[in-house]
């Protein structure tokens, strides 16, 4: 890259390279699939600060081959990690996006909360990224005393947060002028080329799975659908910016109504044994040493689960073949897609527009290449 384009044009040849790799790629995750019965740690590393929302897609589509029941407990503490997640990870796409715009302060104050937010993964999970928390049929166990107050103490203190991010930012006069009214697409284009997600819905589209076709009890808690209206970059900022407050919203809600129950489902075919069981049940010993060892098998069939995730439709396709291991294992990530929306939204814009309009679009490149 050279201020004014770039170096030299592409060499004869490249062009098909690049085709040739984008077409090899779906595969690569399939050929993994196939090698890895615990597939469900790679699935994790796509969307790399989506790690929740890739467990999640994956688990949801396996659950749905084997038509079992998630408990209702285990259900609202996924809504809970889900949030927290979409927090996390929009506290990223702000803290960085401000560095290309120019407002480097911003990105420390961003990481300052994200750090709290991992704190809580690390509390629940042993883990602050990649966690693996969520398994088919539940959650790996049940949350720890005292996390319930710190979750609370977070979301308390985060509309405040973001409060302060939007007076530094929108007060700032080279941020506005990088945003408003730069590169906007209306939503008859984005949907033609399957946009999702904060870019569709800041096109004034109100497009959330959450709501359209709700997942893991979301359809029990009570929250709005930040939209846009002209679907330039600064809409794109509002709505991200919004859904801060509504995230806080639905965990407030997840822990006021977190019901008793198991954590995780019952059905001894998924789940291992209760670990006090091992100690007294030889039937409990060897149960527990097949799943670990052999993992347990899926009936024959296919399932699309998709979810919303931080930037769009995050969607898992599961194929089995009866056995152990899938057949075939797919994601729809939104980066990929979404990315597809960069051509037309610079077109005849400044070099600078670009900087900003791509970092609107928050793409991640784990979960493009995948």
């Amino acid at each position: 890259f050279q201020v004014g384009g770039v170096m030299e044009d592409i060499p004869l040849g490249w062009e098909k390279k690049v085709r040739d790799f984008i077409k090899i790629m779906p595969t690569r995750a399939d050929q993994y699939a196939d090698m890895l019965e615990k597939n469900q740690i790679v699935i994790e590393r796509m969307d790399y600060l989506g790690y929740y929302f890739n467990a999640m897609a994956y688990c949801g589509a396996v659950e749905t081959l084997l038509d079992i029941e998630v408990p209702q407990r285990a259900q609202y503490l996924r809504v809970i990690h889900l949030e927290l997640n979409r927090i996390a990870s929009h506290l990223v796409w702000l803290g960085t996006s401000a560095l290309d715009l120019g407002a480097i302060s911003m990105f420390w104050y961003c990481f300052r909360e994200r750090e709290l937010a991992l704190d809580l993964f690390e509390m629940s999970s042993g883990q602050r990224m990649h966690t693996r928390y969520f398994q088919v049929g539940g959650v790996m166990e049940d949350i720890p005393l005292g996390w319930e107050k710190k979750v609370r103490d977070f979301i308390k203190i985060m509309p405040t947060r973001a409060d302060q991010y939007a007076d530094m930012l929108e007060k700032n006069q080279i941020v506005i002028e990088r945003l408003r009214g730069t590169c906007p697409l209306d939503k008859e284009t984005l949907l033609s080329l399957g946009v999702t997600g904060p870019l569709l819905r800041a096109a004034g589209e109100p497009w959330d799975l959450r709501k359209a076709h709700p997942y893991s009890s979301y359809d029990h808690f009570d929250f709005k659908i930040p939209i846009g209206t002209v679907g330039d970059n600064y809409d794109r900022y509002r709505v991200r910016q919004a859904e801060f407050y509504e995230s806080c919203k639905i965990i407030e809600q997840a822990l006021d109504g977190l019901p008793e129950g198991p954590h995780i489902t019952t059905d001894r075919k998924v789940a291992l044994p209760p670990r006090h069981e091992l100690a007294t049940s030889m039937e409990a010993l060897i149960h527990h040493f097949k799943l670990v060892t052999e993992g347990f098998r899926v009936p024959p069939g296919e399932a699309y689960y998709p979810i919303e995730s931080p930037r769009g439709e995050l969607g898992c396709f599961v194929r089995s073949d009866g056995s152990a291991k899938p057949a075939r294992v797919h994601m729809r990530d939104p980066s990929f897609v979404n990315l597809q929306a960069l051509a037309p939204m610079v077109k005849d814009s400044y070099i600078a527009d670009l900087i900003a309009t791509l970092a609107m679009l928050d793409p991640i490149l784990g979960g493009i290449d995948r």
